[in-house]
């Protein structure tokens, strides 16, 4: 991982951790993602909040007015580590140039299902 203009960077998925409450012992992380390049009009929500499902994991995926996709996603270490391994790929329609990830609390996320906004 790398620092870039104040966000952490991964190209891997980054492998910090927190605890859950709400499932003692499991590694729960929680992220926030900007995925950059040509990721609108290719199917990118769609088959990122397929992807968010197959893993098990919960969320929120969007478009930004800027042409980047926003991902929110919780769930398992691993899993959320394969999302964003995932992301650096995207569909097959897809060219990602950038995937900027922040880890976030574990309460930033509200979700009981990964979603597809706007």
């Amino acid at each position: 991982a790398a620092r870039d203009a104040g966000r952490l960077t991964c190209k891997d998925g980054c492998m910090s951790t927190s605890r859950s409450a709400s499932s003692p012992g499991s590694a729960t992380r929680t992220i926030h993602a900007l995925v950059s390049g040509r990721v609108q009009g290719v199917g990118f929500r769609w088959s990122c909040m397929e992807e968010g499902e197959r893993l098990g994991l919960v969320g929120e995926v969007r478009n930004l007015d800027d042409g980047d996709v926003e991902v929110l996603a919780q769930g398992p270490t691993e899993a959320v580590g394969s999302l964003i391994g995932w992301l650096h790929r995207g569909p097959r329609w897809a060219s990602v140039s950038r995937v900027t990830v922040t880890d976030l609390s574990p309460e930033a996320v509200r979700r009981t299902a990964f979603v597809m906004g706007n």
